[in-house]
């Protein structure tokens, strides 16, 4: 059979300016990762990252430390069918509604990196908003419309794939969480409890063989667990 390695993006800049930027931490997830996955001896036939630039430079960061070791590098190709959902469009669409209910809940969104907590769970309960499908505004991708197009990735890999192909596809918690969605038939609701507690570089394993494909491990990060460095371990 057939692997497909779903690796989370490495810390990004939660609370800057740019989110779409690795933090230092993000970077130093990014190394450790690729010396792991080096010394696992996992030789990729492809590797895939969406367009965003904290996707892309976790598989640069993390490749690097094979082409240090002389180990054989895929050229990294690019499918924006696994950026994340744009989370920001997101919360101006549906922050509005959520007013009357949550009247400060826009403060804790300007000051997210001050209140880590409440942003969470102002953040999930927008999400929820999102699932429901009740209040996407028109030009706004809507959950069925994200899934989609990451069903859309997926298929265009297995299309193209042999079934002793090992694949990394570098991406964000939320298209991990659509395609655990599609492959295990979880509700959506429920899958996003897990997005919750997807670790940064964090390694999901998908088997597949033609176009059946099946979950054979989920979120494991032991390549920051063995450091025994808790400030490696992030979630957002």
């Amino acid at each position: 059979m057939g692997s497909i390695y779903l690796i989370r993006h490495g810390q990004a800049s939660f609370g800057a300016d740019d989110y779409d930027v690795l933090s230092p931490i993000g970077v130093e997830q990014a190394q450790v990762l690729g010396r792991h996955l080096a010394d696992m001896g996992l030789v990729f036939d492809r590797c895939i990252a969406g367009d965003l630039r904290r996707q892309q430079h976790t598989a640069t960061a993390a490749f690097d430390q094979y082409r240090t070791l002389g180990l054989p590098t895929p050229t990294l190709e690019t499918d924006s069918a696994f950026n994340e959902f744009d989370a920001d469009a997101i919360i101006r669409a549906l922050l509005p509604d959520l007013l009357d209910s949550e009247p400060d809940a826009l403060d804790i969104l300007r000051n997210a990196a001050q209140n880590r907590g409440e942003f969470q769970r102002i953040f999930a309960l927008i999400i929820e908003r999102w699932l429901a499908g009740t209040y996407d505004p028109p030009g706004l991708e809507s959950w069925l419309g994200f899934v989609e197009r990451v069903q859309g990735g997926l298929q265009r890999l297995l299309e193209a794939a042999e079934n002793t192909h090992k694949i990394a596809v570098f991406t964000s918690g939320g298209t991990i969480t659509a395609l655990l969605h599609l492959i295990t038939r979880i509700p959506a609701a429920q899958a996003f409890e897990l997005n919750w507690q997807i670790v940064n570089t964090s390694l999901n394993q998908l088997k597949f063989r033609g176009r059946e494909v099946a979950l054979a491990s989920f979120n494991s990060h032991t390549h920051l667990q063995l450091l025994k460095a808790p400030q490696l371990i992030t979630f957002r």
